[in-house]
């Protein structure tokens, strides 16, 4: 009876151990890989265009809804759904596809090559176009349901069963409708423009032939393969770009008239409302001066220069005039003229009406217009640096007012009639929130709150606080001590680092920003601290471009401010403090091992830039001039130049058909070691390009953590 009894408890214990203990990260849920641990949402939220209803979908039916009674109507079984998909050929969905509104009637969505339409009211399912299978950057236009895409290096439109043919360029030099023109900087995510009414196609058109080939290489076959790719460095030859105007009615192509004046980059192409005109934020190479300019979309003929902007160190537009509806050409441009982003209304001929807003923080993105209100809705760090709340402001009267019920991470769109906003949220207290919001009064109705995915997840507490630099600037910081850390022990620390332009790793988000992997670390010891130095974003002008042509040392400077305060707490072990990072994290590692020697005792750096001049001229040469502009500056920030200094244990990783940071980058950093007789422990990742992804990155996690286990 005893040993029933003994049994018995000893089950149960095993029982609570299995089964009640909290859980612990693993590598593959550090790597992003379990979909578990992410929040749930409402699947293809969306407003109904010309309605007041929005929909979404659940696991078995697409639903309608009312936003002003909150009637609920099944308008899309996914049954139904699936019955006609097997009719074409298609596999049955286990849940709805990405699914986007034609109409008040009807739905389109991509299986596949196919992309389909389906009428709600009868029921019909067709197939708008069938792309090639090795199509790339598709672009849907809705107006007139046809989809341009590249097949290689050249463009074409699919509607139907119809293909046209747009370009056919016979140098794989010449590169028609890719998203990666000018290496994708100044917020340029595609490569294809369809006007407004659907009647005609912008798109680049890239000449690389006069670029130098890179040679990356494919071990995959036997023997290997070299794959080129042009890479322009900093200061060598660069691109040309012209923008070309295709007609479907009558397959011609006129271009822009952009080269005779000189224009080195194209960025933010912008239709006007009316389909006629064209706009162009044009730069020089040295990125110090920008042309808004116009163009008849018809010829091709330049009618005139909007306005131009000029700094000292560089302007980088990143998005095109936006257009308010019914306002004769009126627009909004986001400048960076007064230190911050914000907005300035324009006339239609370019002429300054007023700046919207202003005041030390930044517009992060236009949501829409509400005609109702008269205000423009947008997003902005107006409360905090480390929030992005719905704001809206009047026209009329620049009166703004939060729209939003509480501070977080926001993103939110706007009902076709201006009365109402969906706003989605993410902050430390909810992973995921979906509120309406009645603009006229501010009434919220909430939609969805997504469970913590965490919570049975034993995590480690995490903290945010500004330190100040020695300039007085306050910088924000994060850290996340073990669980059931026991205060009168000595632990040690990782400093995860990025430290570059367009980067915030602080935020009021959920987890503060960090994320799985940096939670992981936590858990298996260690203390993780980030701080967002000057150079990085979401702080105006003079905060992220005070880099200029001196790239890494007053990011390195602030950095020790984290680890003076790091070293000011009792149960840091001030012996064992590690540095990690990526791509500018990376070289951002080991600037900190060579400008600070012994003060770190090992670090991991994966992809880094070794020398800027090795780095492309888009983004280098914004930051620091050309290398003969700024030979100091280079020297002064090569790390290749400075490896006698490395006295700390560091393990770097790199990719080897990496386009982004080229290999050649660390291997010269290694080869300069064995010359100054510098021991540096090195791994690769063969066939990963800039970072490494899917199954292979718990792989990568694994190699860190090994790293730091052996020696920090």
């Amino acid at each position: 009876m005893l040993r029933r009894i003994t049994l018995l408890l000893t089950g149960l214990v095993l029982l609570f151990q299995t089964f009640g203990q909290p859980k612990l990260l693993t590598p593959e849920d550090a790597s992003n890989n379990n979909p578990a641990l992410f929040p749930k949402s409402l699947r293809n939220l969306s407003w109904v265009p010309g309605t007041t209803f929005y929909s979404y979908s659940t696991e078995t039916a697409l639903l309608k809804i009312n936003a002003l009674s909150g009637v609920t109507d099944t308008i899309v079984r996914l049954s139904n759904l699936n019955q006609m998909l097997v009719q074409n050929n298609e596999k049955a969905r286990k849940v709805f596809p990405s699914i986007n509104w034609l109409n008040g009637d009807e739905i389109w969505f991509r299986l596949g090559k196919n992309y389909y339409g389906y009428n709600i009211p009868e029921k019909n399912l067709w197939i708008i176009a069938t792309l090639p299978e090795n199509a790339e950057n598709a672009d849907f236009c809705e107006k007139n349901q046809s989809v341009a895409y590249t097949l290689g290096n050249n463009l074409y439109i699919a509607k139907g069963e119809n293909q046209i043919t747009i370009s056919e360029e016979k140098d794989h030099g010449i590169v028609v409708g890719s998203e990666r023109v000018h290496r994708n900087e100044w917020g340029i995510s595609k490569g294809t423009f369809w006007s407004p009414d659907g009647n005609l196609l912008a798109f680049y058109r890239m000449d690389e032939t006069m670029v130098t080939n890179y040679p990356l290489v494919n071990i995959e076959p036997r023997p290997a393969e070299v794959e080129n790719t042009r890479y322009p460095m900093a200061g060598m030859t660069i691109h040309k770009v012209t923008i070309g105007i295709y007609n479907p009615a009558n397959r011609s192509t006129t271009y822009l008239d952009t080269q005779r004046q000189g224009f080195d980059y194209l960025t933010n192409v912008t239709w006007s409302p009316d389909s006629k005109k064209i706009y162009v934020a044009v730069l020089n190479r040295a990125q110090n001066h920008l042309w808004l300019n116009r163009y008849d979309a018809i010829t091709g003929t330049w009618e005139k220069t909007l306005f131009e902007e000029t700094n000292d160190k560089y302007v980088e537009p990143e998005r095109g005039p936006w257009f308010l509806p019914n306002k004769s050409g009126q627009f909004v441009w986001f400048s960076e003229r007064d230190g911050f982003d914000h907005l300035y209304l324009y006339d239609g001929e370019g002429k300054l009406i007023k700046q919207l807003t202003s005041g030390p923080w930044v517009v992060k993105q236009i949501i829409g217009y509400s005609e109702r209100t008269s205000e423009i809705i947008f997003t902005a760090t107006k409360d905090s640096p480390l929030e992005s709340n719905v704001y809206a402001v009047n026209v009329n009267n620049n009166k703004i007012r939060n729209i939003s019920s509480k501070g977080g991470i926001h993103s939110a769109f706007l009902s076709p009639d201006g009365s109402f906003i969906i706003d989605s949220y993410n902050n430390p207290d909810f992973p995921r929130r979906i509120e309406l919001i009645n603009l006229k009064n501010l009434k919220s109705k909430e939609l969805h709150n997504a469970e913590n995915p965490l919570k049975d997840y034993r995590l480690g507490k995490t903290q945010i606080f500004t330190l100040k630099n020695e300039e007085g600037i306050d910088l924000y910081c994060r850290m996340i001590t073990p669980p059931d850390m026991d205060p009168n022990r000595k632990y040690p620390v990782i400093i995860y680092v990025y430290g570059g332009p367009h980067a915030q790793l602080v935020t009021n988000g959920w987890l503060n920003g960090a994320g799985f992997y940096l939670n992981y670390l936590a858990q298996q010891g260690y203390i993780v601290f980030t701080l967002d130095n000057r150079g990085s974003a979401n702080r105006g002008f003079e905060f992220e471009s005070t880099i200029h042509r001196r790239i890494g040392e007053l990011e390195a400077r602030d950095q020790m401010v984290g680890v003076k305060y790091l070293k000011s707490l009792p149960y840091v072990d001030s012996t064992r403090i590690g540095v990690d990072g990526w791509s500018y994290g990376g070289f951002m590692t080991i600037n900190l091992l060579l400008r600070y020697p012994g003060v770190f005792k090992a670090a991991t750096a994966g992809g880094p830039v070794c020398d800027w001049k090795y780095y492309e001229a888009m983004y280098g040469e914004r930051y620091m001039d050309t290398p003969e502009e700024n030979p100091e500056g280079y020297k002064a920030s090569s790390l290749i130049e400075h490896a006698d200094q490395l006295n700390d244990r560091l393990m770097i990783i790199h990719c080897t058909t990496d386009p982004v940071v080229v290999w050649q980058n660390s291997l010269q950093f290694i080869k300069a070691c064995i010359e100054k007789g510098k021991l540096v422990d090195y791994f690769v990742y063969p066939g990963h390009d800039h970072n490494v992804q899917g199954p292979d990155r718990a792989h990568l996690i694994r190699k860190i953590e090994d790293y730091f286990k052996r020696n920090l």
